[in-house]
């Protein structure tokens, strides 16, 4: 572990989340078409709905404070006067969606992100859920999801959407340290925290999962050793771990701080391992890049047996060809492409009004980007990727020549086929990851466009 030190100082470097690929700032947005689009999102649904059924995933922006380090498209007011005007645009555009399909959506997962879906009032999102299901076919295998703050989070709210079928809840807690809170502007206390965890149970919610980062301004080792013993004994069942994405020339609030306020790169670093080693002595188990799950839970189950996947929102146990993004900012997949909606609530408000998809921008994929879509997903979810014979292709001969030094760091092993991640490579997934990145590396970026890896 003596080289460790030195390898997160090396690849400390700007790097991709990999949630897709290509990557949203190599789109090929001239090529895009709306119409290549919606053919794309006719193919996936027709190869895949009656078998697998299909993703929604609705973003709702709103929220009612701005938590300065959140990288969230998002709109904060206190008006709840936005929320009815907003589900109408909502279903709107998702009825348009089931226009171009040629059979009954079979839904397979559902996902409220945000922004703060409990922003929204209990019979908002009641109408909100009544809407969308409408004339569907809930999948036997159905797992419905949504984030939730903590601080006004409500027992109407649980119930409301566990009626719907959602068994899944996410809060986001980030940290308890009050200093960090202050200063990110999130804050929860620990009995709201245990209130909501408490009360989702009592109701009958499944799987409870935590959203913890690292990296945010002003925390510290002791800190984040007392958020971690306080959440070790709520017991989540799944533990989100990730690193604070610190690009304030994209997200305008996290000026709110500097530079000077965010642990230095060791620090940083240090409070990874730290945390990574506490939920590891809790009894939580790694999975992928930043997610913990308990033994028996499905997401760890998923990853035993080769069938984790990986979309916008992160890991998932389970993977449908077609992810239909629904309200302002969000993205669509349909495997042979992207599309994401416009970015602003009154160009959503305006397009779902005037009966025109709200998209702004799209790719659709190559032959190429569809293998090199593949193997890093496999670098992502299963810790390994075989390229076989098309090791001869000019992005797997580049992506291999890339692979030598990160190979003599110890951080993958290459073979005649392909690679796989060591134990000490999974703290540098996005590095691997960008060994295959062929645009990337094509079109080499003269500004900063991501975060920093470690």
């Amino acid at each position: 572990m003596d080289q460790y030190p030195y390898l997160v100082a090396k690849y400390n470097i700007p790097s991709p989340r990999y949630t897709s690929y290509p990557t949203m700032p190599y789109w090929d947005v001239q090529s895009y078409t709306e119409a290549g689009w919606i053919e794309t999102v006719k193919l996936a649904f027709d190869e895949s709905n009656a078998a697998s059924g299909i993703s929604l995933y609705v973003h709702l922006p709103f929220c009612e404070n701005l938590c300065t380090y959140c990288g969230c498209n998002t709109r904060v007011t206190k008006n709840h006067g936005v929320e009815e005007p907003y589900i109408n645009a909502v279903l709107q555009e998702w009825a348009m969606y089931k226009a171009v399909l040629n059979a009954q959506p079979l839904i397979r997962e559902i996902h409220l992100g945000g922004g703060t879906p409990t922003f929204f009032s209990p019979e908002n999102l009641d109408k909100l859920l009544g809407g969308l299901l409408k004339g569907t076919i809930r999948h036997e295998e159905a797992e419905f999801s949504f984030e939730a703050h903590p601080a006004n989070t409500r027992t109407d709210h649980l119930q409301i959407l566990y009626n719907h079928g959602f068994r899944r809840l996410s809060l986001g807690i980030q940290d308890f340290d009050p200093k960090v809170q202050f200063i990110i502007n999130r804050h929860q206390t620990v009995e709201q925290v245990f209130t909501v965890t408490q009360e989702a149970r009592r109701i009958g919610y499944t799987s409870i999962n935590y959203d913890l980062i690292y990296g945010l301004p002003l925390q510290t080792v002791d800190g984040l050793t007392d958020t971690m013993n306080i959440v070790a004994g709520l017991k989540p069942d799944r533990i989100a771990f990730y690193s604070y994405a610190h690009v304030p020339w994209i997200k305008p609030g996290q000026r709110r701080f500097t530079e000077a306020d965010l642990p230095a790169p060791e620090l940083k670093s240090k409070l990874h391992d730290i945390g990574r080693s506490l939920l590891t002595h809790f009894g939580y188990q790694e999975i992928g890049m930043d997610h913990f799950a308990l033994p028996g839970d499905e997401l760890l189950v998923a990853a035993r047996e080769g069938a984790l996947h990986r979309n916008f929102m992160g890991y998932t146990h389970q993977h449908t060809q077609l992810l239909i993004g629904l309200g302002v900012s969000s993205i669509s997949d349909s495997w042979h492409g992207f599309a994401q909606n416009v970015k602003t609530v009154e160009e959503y408000l305006s397009k779902t009004a005037a009966g025109e998809f709200p998209l702004l921008k799209g790719h659709l994929l190559s032959e190429e980007d569809l293998l090199l879509r593949q193997l890093i997903l496999d670098i992502m979810c299963k810790g390994e990727a075989r390229w076989g014979a098309l090791e001869e292709l000019p992005a797997i001969r580049h992506a291999q020549e890339r692979l030598r030094g990160l190979a003599e760091d110890g951080l993958v092993k290459l073979t005649p086929d392909g690679l796989r991640v060591t134990s000490l490579g999974n703290r540098f997934l996005r590095n691997i990851c960008m060994c295959m990145d062929a645009k990337l590396w094509a079109a080499q970026p003269t500004t900063q466009l991501f975060s920093m890896a470690v």
